[in-house]
């Protein structure tokens, strides 16, 4: 089983396929940055003509089963997610809304101050705010996930303590291995995996260490050692694949409508666009790779299922539906 816990690709035929091509059983996908409410529901609509056209290659994902039904029938099942709670402005009523259109997870914060919790660019972190709080419980009522990607390390600590059910990571490494600002310190995996929550490894390359030059050894020696030390059933792959995406996009992904400038997040100002990917991840495809080199490090077939997808399926299987 292969689960990929982030992309935003552009979307089409060709990157369906090469799901297929790659064995991706699910893959949880950003169908909103900074977008209202009501322009998020147009993100649905373009799915769903996308389930309807190719029918033969995806379907909408709401529960596990879905990614049994997709195994079944040679089909890649697609989770949607948001990295940031715009969609929900500021009514806590449209979270029920947004999970019963489709939506499984959520991120608090897209690397700003939201009015829900501090990102993880701001110079303070007060942590989650009395909104925040009530939105969390909410959240965990109608089964939608708390993602913590872009969030500042307190109000990760906090959202994990508070919240009743556990909450994701679903793009990320270890600061200690990659020093970038949204790559994750100890004590906040900590509070995650403790809490029974999951974190998912991100390819992107300003999460890497060495860039877009980073070794796939590397990357899986840093996977292995990450699993003995916090627990192997806490992680997976979120691999932030942002294929075939034009270079303004990434404008729009740090900029949005809250700046009239130009936020080059972990970039600069001198390549503003999107890295190249490493040589061993250029897309879909590429699944196998990670395996191999997973089981080059000595990690044992059970755990390199777990890592690739096992434990991404438990957590959807656990979270995804109304609190018991």
């Amino acid at each position: 089983m292969r689960i990929d816990a982030l992309q935003y690709a552009r979307w089409s035929e060709t990157i369906f396929r090469q799901m297929r091509a790659g064995q991706v059983d699910a893959v949880h996908v950003t169908i909103a940055y900074h977008e209202s409410f009501r322009e998020t529901v147009l993100n649905f609509e373009q799915w769903n003509h996308w389930f309807e056209q190719f029918p033969d290659l995806i379907l909408k994902g709401e529960t596990a089963a879905d990614i049994d039904r997709a195994r079944a029938s040679d089909r890649t099942a697609i989770f949607f997610g948001f990295q940031n709670p715009s969609p929900m402005e500021d009514d806590i009523g449209l979270v029920e809304i947004l999970h019963t259109l489709g939506a499984r997870f959520m991120q608090l914060t897209y690397n700003n101050q939201s009015l829900l919790a501090t990102g993880c660019y701001e110079a303070e972190d007060p942590g989650l705010t009395r909104m925040g709080k009530q939105v969390i419980r909410e959240m965990n009522r109608v089964g939608l996930v708390v993602d913590m990607s872009h969030s500042a390390d307190r109000s990760t600590i906090e959202a994990a303590e508070l919240s009743d059910r556990p909450i994701a990571i679903t793009h990320a490494n270890p600061f200690d291995w990659a020093p970038a600002r949204r790559n994750k310190r100890p004590e906040v995996i900590r509070a995650v995996v403790e809490n029974g929550g999951m974190m998912g490894f991100s390819l992107y390359p300003h999460h890497l260490r060495g860039k877009s030059d980073c070794k796939l050894q590397d990357f899986c020696e840093m996977v292995a050692r990450m699993a003995e030390q916090f627990g192997i059933a806490h992680f997976g792959i979120g691999s932030d694949l942002c294929q075939d995406q034009p270079d303004s996009v990434v404008e729009w992904m740090r900029t949005g409508r809250w700046t009239k400038e130009i936020d080059y997040g972990e970039g600069s100002a001198a390549a503003p666009g999107f890295p190249d990917m490493p040589g061993w991840f250029q897309d879909n495809r590429d699944f196998g790779r990670i395996e191999t080199g997973l089981r080059d490090v000595g990690m044992t077939p059970d755990e390199v299922a777990a890592i690739m997808g096992g434990n991404w399926y438990r957590f959807f299987a656990e979270n995804f539906g109304p609190q018991p």
